[in-house]
């Protein structure tokens, strides 16, 4: 115990993606460029949201708010990521590592709740569009970006105490990028079925129920669609839902494999993955699936952003 509690003081390790010197610098250039590509798309997002008073819609400030999530989020991760790689000294500090973890598990679960709420948002202006300004008003607009940013803090706030209460005895070196939940739980010496069934229950809570209530959004309104639009829309309509459906199914399916799967499943490589797949990959792709697409948001860009003098 005495061991455990000098390797807790002193911090962690995180073991990083790879220890091979040429695939460590390909990581550190792909985890840069997306990471680049994650901020300048995301800010430019936001930017174009605030110019343009056509787009102060309900939309838009859903798209606005998964645009700040998801700058942070990759911000939590990706630069020390970034400085792992390219140093020897790949620790982090037990203040840092709980600071990381907070956030992570604060921003991951707001965006699953915010996927749900602008889905929603779309079955409504198209299901219910004469009903859509009395529902999806300012009002509910503030109290739903509310829940999903309260819902994200609440859950970080009760994961990461939990996780730092157990003693990691075993070792002090992460098998991870960053620190996250399942990989510590391996740490530990002591029993973690509270720690495993705590998150299971809120990932029951939080992930599931915010994707099936997303899913359930999306039947509904290609239901509509199928029903009341013509040849030639149904085409633009479904290459949209099909668009959005691909990026929430990536988001959710790879958090409900890291954190519905059962600890003796848990496979460290594999773990990295998908880690990579809903930390990196869906933040930089969200702004160009969900809004670069947009004809307004295209002709704000050229008109006001890029035009000549």
């Amino acid at each position: 115990m005495e061991n455990s509690t000098q390797n807790f003081q002193r911090g962690f390790i995180l073991l990083g993606l790879s220890d091979v010197p040429h695939l460590q610098i390909i990581f550190f250039f792909l985890f840069l460029i997306m990471y680049l590509m994650t901020l300048s798309g995301n800010v430019l997002l936001i930017t174009v949201v605030r110019i343009n008073s056509k787009l102060h819609t309900p939309m838009y400030f859903f798209l606005s708010n998964l645009s700040t999530i998801d700058i942070c989020f990759s911000s939590t991760i990706v630069p020390k990521i970034l400085i792992n790689t390219l140093t020897m000294d790949k620790s982090i500090s037990l203040v840092g590592c709980g600071i990381q973890m907070f956030f992570h598990m604060a921003l991951g679960a707001s965006e699953c709740i915010l996927l749900a709420v602008m889905a929603y948002d779309r079955f409504v202006a198209i299901c219910r569009p004469l009903h859509y300004q009395t529902i999806i008003n300012k009002k509910m607009c503030f109290v739903l970006a509310s829940i999903s940013w309260g819902g994200g803090f609440a859950n970080a706030t009760i994961h990461t105490p939990l996780t730092f209460q157990l003693p990691f005895c075993k070792s002090h070196n992460v098998n991870h990028f960053f620190c996250e939940m399942p990989p510590f739980f391996k740490l530990s010496c002591k029993d973690t079925s509270l720690n495993e069934i705590v998150m299971y229950v809120a990932a029951l809570i939080i992930i599931l129920f915010a994707f099936l209530l997303t899913l359930i959004s999306y039947i509904r309104i290609i239901s509509t669609i199928l029903k009341t639009i013509s040849s030639h829309g149904k085409d633009k309509a479904f290459s949209t839902c099909a668009s959005h459906l691909t990026v929430v199914s990536l988001y959710y399916g790879t958090i409900i494999f890291m954190y519905l799967k059962p600890r003796t499943a848990y496979s460290p490589e594999i773990g990295k993955i998908m880690s990579i797949l809903y930390t990196a990959v869906t933040p930089m792709c969200n702004p160009i699936i969900y809004s670069m697409r947009n004809k307004d948001v295209k002709d704000t860009i050229q008109m006001k952003l890029f035009q000549t003098r």
